[in-house]
């Protein structure tokens, strides 16, 4: 709730998790009233994308795979207002972010390489969503 993300080590054997960072889900110099809602990691593991509410964004993170620490690699505008739900499609190839303040969805194409967002730019109207969940594969 507090526009940040905290990334942890897992110690296999006992469990424990340790903190390794924790960093900011906003643009420098942002300050107007926000707050996060849901994180999803990519498929591929090598990204973490994190909708901010206020702020009406997705921001992306490359996660260093020895370290575990997030560096930011953007923040793209949803296209609606208050982005609490949104998913990755099971591919990594998609991603729909809802606006559950503008009762819409909105697609983006994924970059497995970069973690970059494309918006598709196509606005789909339905009833404040605030959950997207694609079927399971298979």
């Amino acid at each position: 709730m507090l526009s940040t993300v905290t990334a942890f080590k897992h110690d296999a054997k006992t469990g424990a998790l340790t903190e390794v960072q924790t960093i900011t889900t906003l643009p420098a110099g942002f300050t107007d009233n926000t707050s996060t809602a849901e994180l999803f990691v990519h498929p591929n593991g090598k990204f973490l994308y994190g909708s901010n509410r206020g702020h009406d964004s997705i921001a992306v993170f490359a996660i260093d795979a020895k370290s575990g620490k997030l560096t930011p690699v953007e923040h793209v505008p949803t296209g609606g207002k208050t982005p609490r739900g949104f998913n990755l499609d099971p591919s990594g190839k998609w991603l729909v972010a809802g606006g559950q303040g503008s009762d819409d969805l909105f697609a983006f194409k994924v970059d497995p390489d970069t973690g970059k967002l494309t918006a598709v730019g196509q606005r789909v109207a339905v009833g404040a969503p605030v959950c997207i969940i694609f079927p399971p594969k298979g």
